[in-house]
């Protein structure tokens, strides 16, 4: 029996732990709503401790921002095909990530305008974002937690 209640206890608490909605200040839900009135399925996140994320769709496209307290637009995040990444990405991929694939891909704008794009690749169930500027050269890539784990155990 008390197995049983602290079952039920667990679950609800599990309940109205998922069904709590970020509190999202007015002046960026006003931003946001005058930079994107036609936004549609507009999810809204936590993006560290002072930023919030908005994740939505623009004629059917998938876009996510990040945008501070004050509602200042921080960066910009939409969703392209691997045919629009620069020139040289799907090249670069092949040659030093062999039997990796691009599985995602995006176009990235900060705040000054600096434009770079994210190309995901995959291999089997393992997953890494590269990052590179408008020309096609890498500029970042994000380590996996695995990777980050391997590197440590070589120091």
């Amino acid at each position: 029996m008390k197995t049983r209640i602290f079952l039920v206890v667990l679950f609800a608490f599990t309940i109205s732990l998922t069904a709590q909605e970020i509190k999202v200040p007015a002046k960026v839900k006003d931003a946001f709503t005058k930079l994107y009135p036609k936004a549609t399925e507009i999810k809204w996140g936590k993006e560290g401790k002072t930023e919030f994320e908005a994740e939505f769709k623009i004629n059917g496209t998938a876009v996510s921002v990040v945008m501070d307290v004050k509602g200042n637009l921080k960066e910009t995040e939409t969703d392209i095909t691997k045919l629009e990444l620069p020139k040289g990405v799907e090249e670069f991929v092949a040659k030093n990530h062999k039997g990796w694939s691009i599985t995602e891909s995006a176009k990235i704008v900060d705040a000054k305008g600096n434009v770079t794009f994210e190309a995901q690749v995959t291999k089997d169930k393992v997953k890494k974002d590269l990052i590179f500027d408008k020309n096609g050269k890498l500029w970042v890539k994000k380590e996996t937690k695995k990777e980050k784990n391997e590197k440590e155990e070589k120091d």
